[in-house]
């Protein structure tokens, strides 16, 4: 009964009125409906939002009935909300053993406290013994005349490596300071599976990753449902530092002098001499997501068949291993906030007056937890053609810290909607600030990555580490007690102190950029020379 009536104090709270606009006023964004959404989002009885679960069914139906009441319609699945993404849950058994050999020497990993991970192949038993070999940072890039697999045949072999890449201070270099996709775990797996390998394990270290182990420490996960012929590796993992340095040694290497070896231009591959040897049970399902996706139909006849796209990520960790005696994983920041934002922005973009030109979809992706896994199902699925999605803007864990002066839009100064992304900044009062944890790969790390990967210009929007009113090193501070103390762990709640007025200058900024490309002539593309133009180019937008 209490729940219920939450649930209708929630109700009656969002249902504020929102039509009747003038032309050209400003629609009202309301700090207090975005915090009522992530009251909602967070709360216990919805479980942590797992993907497949009873917290999903609870999540996207409040979802689809906020678009649904903000005036959204609908273009999913038989005219509903929802889009279907079919998964497989994978369950690595506790049980399942790897073991170093080298001669008469056999050491043991244990499973979760020494290695931890998900095969690929969606197999309920994988075994491997093949010899490791040592592939540096894992990557090939002729770009940078960089290549880790020179000369050597990995193909049913292991290859051990480090996540991250070469350090640099030459942005023309690996990015300089910022991350690129190479040094990303996902694109390591990837990189591997592509040689062949049978197996790739991560040596994991907190520098190296930018997160402690117990992020990558879970041996669930899920996976888009493969296809035949795709590759994938018997196992997809990570090594603790402890466990690398004892794997390492018997080789007689360490983990600081490999990474050091990793970290030069003259590196070469090389077989550690070692063999590991695996046996891995896993617990195959198939299951059903939802992406829950709405428009706005935009007003000119010829563009509203062309779109604006706002995402954000519904999904977290659902139920897990207790962390000071809580096991749901309610995701609060992590990314209640973020779906509470595009709520918002839903029922202001579909109150404005005159409407935009171009339509503007609102798509809450599943399993970004997985792997960016809902947002990569969309763009291999999308509901408007991505040659006709003009930009993505995205949002992803926001702390709500008060009213920022500065805000962070990685990406958008790669693309040519760069000039309205500045004007919108001005005009709010707001500094573009270069993102502080650039070197930690965030850009690879959220939905907007999956639609640059396919060619739509695409960025997400969070607040800098300016506060209005607070100390120089109040944001930097929050974010690093948030890293240390709450990212991926059930201690990511709804607290009594978070500040949501920012939420408000953050949602106009967002409006302004988006109704800039949502009227102008042409669509936005990528810089000449960027990384994604090609994609962008091949869905003929020049």
């Amino acid at each position: 009964m209490k729940y219920r009536l939450f649930s209708f104090l929630v109700a009656l709270l969002l249902l504020s009125a929102c039509n009747g606009l003038e032309a050209g006023q400003a629609p009202e964004i309301s700090a207090e409906r975005i915090k009522a959404h992530v009251a909602y989002l967070a709360n216990d009885r919805l479980e942590g939002r797992g993907p497949g679960t009873r917290g999903e069914f609870l999540t996207t139906e409040y979802l689809a009935s906020e678009f649904k009441m903000a005036g959204l319609k609908p273009i999913g699945q038989r005219g509903t909300y929802f889009q279907p993404v079919p998964l497989v849950r994978v369950v690595t058994s506790p049980k399942s053993t790897l073991q170093a050999v080298k001669g008469e020497t056999t050491l043991n990993i244990p499973c979760e406290e020494g290695f931890s991970g998900t095969s690929q192949t969606q197999k309920e038993l994988e075994e491997f013994d093949a010899e490791a070999v040592f592939v540096g940072h894992g990557i090939t890039a002729p770009e940078f005349q960089w290549d880790d697999y020179q000369n050597v045949d990995v193909k049913g072999k292991i290859v051990v490596l480090f996540t991250n890449e070469p350090p640099s201070d030459d942005p023309k270099f690996f990015g300089g300071k910022a991350l690129t996709y190479y040094g990303r775990w996902t694109y390591k797996f990837e990189e591997a599976a592509r040689r062949g390998a049978k197996a790739c394990f991560i040596i994991h270290t907190n520098e190296t990753a930018g997160y402690p182990f117990s992020v990558v420490r879970p041996l669930e996960g899920a996976q888009l449902r493969r296809e035949p012929g795709q590759p994938g590796l018997a196992f997809a993992g990570w090594l603790t530092s402890e466990a690398g340095e004892k794997l390492l040694g018997l080789a007689g290497r360490t983990v600081d002098g490999a990474l050091k070896e990793a970290n030069t231009k003259v590196f070469k591959p090389y077989s550690l001499g070692i063999n590991l040897k695996g046996h891995i049970s896993t617990n195959v399902e198939k299951f059903v997501s939802n992406n829950v996706i709405g428009i706005v139909e935009g007003s000119d006849s010829a563009l509203k068949s062309e779109a604006i796209i706002f995402t954000a990520h519904w999904d977290h960790l659902g139920i897990g291993r207790a962390v000071l005696g809580d096991a749901i994983y309610n995701g609060a920041a992590d990314n209640a906030t973020g779906c509470a934002l595009l709520l918002e922005l839903a029922r202001a973009w579909s109150v404005q007056s005159p409407r935009p030109k171009r339509s503007a979809i609102f798509l809450a992706v599943t399993a970004e937890e997985k792997g960016l896994l809902g947002s990569k199902y969309y763009t291999q699925n999308p509901l408007i053609p991505l040659g006709k999605t003009a930009l993505n803007m995205n949002f992803d864990m926001i702390l709500p810290l008060g009213v920022p002066e500065s805000v962070v839009v990685t990406g958008a100064e790669r693309t040519t909607a760069w000039p309205a992304v500045k004007a919108a900044a001005e005009k709010n009062g707001l500094e573009i600030e270069a993102d502080q944890r650039a070197h930690l790969g965030i850009f690879y790390r959220s939905d907007h990555f999956s639609m640059a990967h396919a060619g739509v210009p695409a960025f997400s929007v969070t607040a800098g580490m300016k506060i209005k009113g607070k100390p120089k090193d109040f944001a930097i501070k929050a974010y690093k007690e948030f890293n240390d103390k709450a990212y991926h762990s059930p201690q990511d709640e709804l607290k009594p102190d978070w500040d949501f007025s920012g939420f408000v200058v953050l949602a106009r900024f967002t409006l302004d950029v988006a109704r800039e490309a949502a009227d102008a002539n042409e669509l936005p593309t990528w810089n000449a020379g960027d990384e994604f133009r090609p994609a962008r180019d091949k869905h003929g937008v020049k």
